[in-house]
């Protein structure tokens, strides 16, 4: 059994970082163009610290994680972009997540952190041009098929 979850691994990660990029760039169009229920009836004012940059990240970033491209930076920055919105914004008006509102971006958080470590999984943009990058004719690789050396 768990030979067959290890082989399906991939392709479940890919989904994760499809359906969890997918809402993180609804959430950041909504708040800028005030589509899909918007931001508080509408939309973010252009330039507006911190809300309208942080609604750019989501939009951006969560379509990159989406496409699986610049993947681990773009969740990076992602993650990064959660943890300034929780404990700037949530965390000062009570300490636990459940108190202060503050569930969305302390989830988004750490499932951005987990996406920078754990990579895009399959259908991957990433992966496309890791490829292509390997077949470039004229690379040299006499550095990646040596032999380790024992010392």
């Amino acid at each position: 059994m768990y030979t067959r979850l290890n082989r399906a691994q991939p392709h479940a990660l890919a989904l994760f970082r499809i359906v969890v990029g997918l809402l993180f760039a609804c959430h950041g169009a909504a708040s800028l163009f005030g589509v899909l229920g918007g931001a508080m009836g509408g939309s973010i004012p252009t330039g507006t610290w911190p809300g309208w940059y942080a609604a750019l990240i989501q939009l951006v970033g969560g379509t990159l994680i989406v496409l699986g491209l610049g993947t681990r930076i773009a969740a990076f920055v992602a993650s990064g972009s959660m943890a300034y919105a929780y404990f700037k914004v949530h965390q000062p008006e009570a300490l636990f997540p459940l108190q202060n509102g503050g569930e969305p971006s302390a989830v988004f958080c750490w499932v951005f952190l987990l996406l920078v470590f754990t990579g895009p999984g399959s259908l991957a943009l990433d992966r496309l041009f890791a490829r292509r990058s390997d077949t470039e004719p004229g690379k040299d690789r006499t550095r990646e098929q040596a032999p380790a050396v024992a010392a």
